[in-house]
């Protein structure tokens, strides 16, 4: 199979998962603890590499099992806690992460304006609000699903994150949201 030169895995090579909103994002279901994750992708995803906390939030990120190629080294998966209600936002990484589908709406390592397109026109499909966050982010929060961007050496993919009903509210606002500042920052240009 060819690979990119920055690392980034074609379609063929990510893990196949799906989402649904506030339900699970593959074999992750909101709400879980964080020993329930890392049993959860055991075999798929290798035991959290970094990991730490923030407050009463926490966060996680895994990475792909049995990559020799320096090229896909990396988290693949960033795992955001909340005390009072476990797992609570998911993160995607766009050059290694699994293949997260919506009704067959591929979002992880995608040129973001076409996703953009495509995310616009199944909300209006669905009637389903969009909003933007401070960083231009496309999101609906009835789905609990921000599309954030992410450089792979000179092109931009699509970085999907997921969370639960609790923390959709105001999931586009970077200040004021639940998301965590750090994965706001975590790709800024």
């Amino acid at each position: 199979m060819a690979t990119d030169v920055w690392g980034v895995l074609v379609e063929a090579q990510r893990l196949p998962w799906s989402f649904t909103p506030f339900g699970h994002v593959g074999p992750l279901k909101f709400g879980m603890t964080h020993d329930q994750v890392q049993a959860a992708v055991h075999g798929a995803l290798s035991v959290a590499v970094s990991q730490g906390t923030s407050g009463s939030a926490g966060w996680a990120e895994f990475w792909l099992e049995r990559r020799t190629d320096a090229r896909f080294s990396g988290p693949a998966v960033t795992t955001y806690y909340d005390e009072s209600i476990g797992l609570a936002g998911i993160a995607i990484n766009a050059l290694r992460g699994p293949q997260v589908t919506l009704e067959g709406m591929r979002l992880v390592g995608q040129t973001p304006s076409r996703l953009e397109n495509e995310f616009t026109d199944y909300l209006v499909a669905h009637s389903r609000e969009l909003r933007y966050s401070q960083r231009a982010d496309p999101c609906s929060p009835q789905l609990g699903l921000v599309l954030r961007a992410q450089r792979a050496g000179d092109v931009v993919l699509s970085r999907p994150v997921m969370v639960a009903k609790a923390w959709a509210d105001r999931c586009w606002d970077t200040s004021e949201g639940h998301i965590p500042t750090q994965e706001w920052t975590t790709f800024e240009w």
